[in-house]
């Protein structure tokens, strides 16, 4: 029998990867809000892998409760994630997803464009995803990772804050109010580029995320959690002092 996999958080998205992972054999042992960690740690000491399938904001205080003997068996999902989120938690050869699917509670998935994962459970996540027929590869270092990962990052800040001036979907963003899209994401990308300590490739970055608008034109901008990702944004740029104009003129709207 297949070692267990512990799925922390019962939310849409999990519910897809533990859809893949019971395909494959594996025993779910889901934890939710309600439910002791360290308690469950003592009895599954050696899991195969410890997906955590938190929204964003719930991930820092789900490591925190992390025994160290499932440090090395963590894979992650969250949208905004960047390599600091689980460094700073001494995690181990951490396996991570960018998640380029959608889950809304009563609809099937819907795929933008392939999900690239990376660390030493990427072949289980591959393998489960490719039970349902949604698309994925394997990223070769992780430089290219960190590309993905900020990618995602600029398509969702991006489209979730224009989104708060003109709603509508990212078709209309992109070819219609083109400017205000542009404004944005090069603000966005001065906040990635800070907090990943690098300068990122602009144009490539561009290219890529027209790939994934190309993906679902009629995908809408803006989320329920767009309000708090623009504060968040703004927070982080007063912090550490970057000049982000365009994400303080829609603050402002």
């Amino acid at each position: 029998m297949k070692k267990s996999i512990i799925v922390i958080g019962m939310g849409e998205m999990s519910g897809v990867f533990t859809r893949g992972l019971l395909r494959l054999g594996y025993p779910i042992v889901p934890i939710t809000r309600t439910m002791n960690i360290a308690e469950i740690a003592q009895d599954i000491r050696d899991p195969e892998m410890v997906l955590i399938a938190v929204g964003e904001s719930d991930l820092d205080p789900v490591l925190e409760q992390l025994p160290d003997h499932w440090k090395d068996k963590v894979a992650l999902l969250q949208n905004e994630l960047l390599p600091n989120d689980w460094q700073k938690h001494q995690l181990i050869n951490t396996t991570v997803i960018s998640v380029w699917f959608e889950k809304k509670k009563g609809q099937d998935f819907k795929v933008l464009v392939p999900s690239p994962i990376i660390g030493p459970k990427a072949d289980i996540l591959k393998t489960a995803l490719n039970s349902l027929d949604i698309p994925s590869w394997i990223v070769a270092d992780d430089n290219e990772m960190l590309f993905e990962l900020v990618r995602k990052n600029l398509y969702i800040l991006t489209t979730n804050i224009a989104g708060l001036e003109v709603g509508g979907d990212v078709n209309a963003l992109w070819h219609e109010n083109h400017a205000l899209a542009i404004n944005v994401l090069d603000d966005v990308l001065v906040l990635q580029n800070h907090l990943t300590g690098q300068t990122l490739d602009r144009e490539r970055l561009i290219e890529a995320m027209v790939e994934a608008i190309n993906g679902d034109l009629a995908h809408k901008c803006m989320g329920r959690s767009a309000p708090d990702r623009l504060n968040r944004a703004i927070q982080y740029a007063t912090e550490h002092q970057l000049s982000v104009p365009e994400l303080q003129r829609i603050s402002t709207l």
